[in-house]
């Protein structure tokens, strides 16, 4: 448990100050935070009241989408938020394809080329860049970065510590060469983040996520492969599911704990 992160999407209506409150009670005292919750409560607030509860801020969900006008903008403002809450790491989703483009590889090259021009302005503020490769099934709309080598292709053109990648194992489960290329990632893991997967899928998809251990992904082998790479930091649960989300923050976390101690 001294390395149990809560995300706060797993329980995404438990508002944040009661969401650190039931941190405190349960003993857990890492969290990772979201920004559109921390922009609403207010970053001096959110900033505050974690670091008033002894929590440590894990990471920053999330950043990227670099499809969109202003994200360059708006990419600079997440690093900032990141550091203002005390965490060294920002999570990208690289975004989609263009609005009516079907050029999927000038889309990946733009996200490369976007990542460059952060890094200067991420590394004066002492944050990560953690690209996070989403499912295929996500490409069109949300990702175009789908494979552990087309992000870790991108975070090697950076030093290390300046640019990473998130191992998601919703994200990685059905790639059978990912294992022994996490192995051999060492310190470009920024982030570990268990999320199980199950079927069928609900519509829309983003919401088929279910709690370690109660779907098909082999959590053992993924937490073998992180521990050779020497990935030491925190492991968060980050589940999406309208059904675990109707339920209370304090019943989410509780279950949470035990599907993460359950692996």
């Amino acid at each position: 448990m001294n390395r149990f992160s809560f995300n706060q999407i797993t329980a995404k209506h438990w508002d944040l100050e009661d969401l650190v409150a039931g941190l405190t009670e349960a003993g857990v005292d890492k969290v990772a935070l979201w920004r559109e919750p921390v922009q609403e409560y207010g970053l001096e607030r959110s900033a505050a009241l974690v670091r008033d509860a002894g929590l440590s801020v894990t990471t920053l969900c999330r950043s990227g989408f670099f499809q969109l006008d202003g994200w360059f903008d708006d990419n600079r403002r997440a690093i900032d938020e990141a550091a203002a809450l005390g965490t060294n790491v920002l999570v990208l989703v690289s975004g989609g394809l263009p609005e009516g483009s079907k050029d999927i590889a000038g889309a990946r090259a733009h996200v490369a080329e976007a990542i460059a021009r952060l890094v200067p302005h991420a590394s004066a503020a002492g944050v990560t860049l953690a690209i996070e490769p989403l499912h295929p099934m996500y490409a069109a709309d949300r990702c175009v970065i789908n494979t552990w080598d087309q992000a870790l292709a991108i975070a090697e053109q950076h030093p290390v510590g300046q640019v990473g990648v998130t191992v998601d194992t919703y994200h990685l489960w059905w790639d059978d060469t990912v294992l022994p290329k996490i192995e051999a990632a060492g310190p470009r893991i920024a982030v570990y983040q268990l999320a199980d997967w199950i079927t069928p899928l609900p519509a829309g998809v983003l919401t088929g996520r279910a709690l370690p251990g109660a779907g098909c992904v082999d959590m053992r082998a993924f937490h073998a492969a992180v521990e050779k790479a020497g990935y030491t930091g925190p492991i968060e649960v980050e589940v999406m599911n309208e059904d675990l989300w109707r339920r209370p923050g304090r019943e989410i976390l509780a279950d949470t704990i035990a599907g993460y101690q359950s692996i």
